[in-house]
């Protein structure tokens, strides 16, 4: 059995934006047949936009590396720390590699539709885009 979480705006496309969007859709397979399907809320920068960032930002470090941009995303990945992989449209170098650290593989795609993309990812045949990053 495999969880597979798309970020979502709307449960039916993927989100271009890993931070702004507010839902994880998350679908369970098992013998490449969908056995569950469910909307998670997901933390993101409406989330953090009242908190005040004390921290100093190393400007040799890229963005999105330093300690708070971990604990964000660590707290984005909390939703979803029983899924497998993680579908999006496109995501900061800092949020991936964190969610990769929590155990969550990553692929970002350029294909809009989550059925297409689940349909491609059960057929084996999904791509990571990896230049979508930002």
């Amino acid at each position: 059995m495999k969880k597979i979480a798309f970020i979502t705006d709307n449960g039916t496309t993927i989100s271009q934006h890993f931070g702004r969007a507010p839902y994880y859709k998350v679908i369970t397979v098992e013998d490449q047949q969908v056995k569950s399907e469910e909307i998670r809320e997901k933390m993101g920068h409406k989330n953090f936009a009242s908190q005040h960032d004390d921290h100093q930002h190393d400007p040799n470090q890229p963005h999105g590396m330093d300690d708070a941009s971990k604990n964000k995303h660590f707290l984005m990945a909390e939703a979803i720390q029983d899924c497998d992989v993680l579908l999006c449209g496109g995501m900061g170098l800092g949020a991936r590699k964190h969610m990769e650290e929590s155990g969550i593989q990553v692929i970002m795609t350029d294909i809009v539709k989550i059925e297409e993309a689940l349909a491609q990812w059960l057929s084996g045949n999904i791509q990571d885009r990896s230049e979508r990053a930002h």
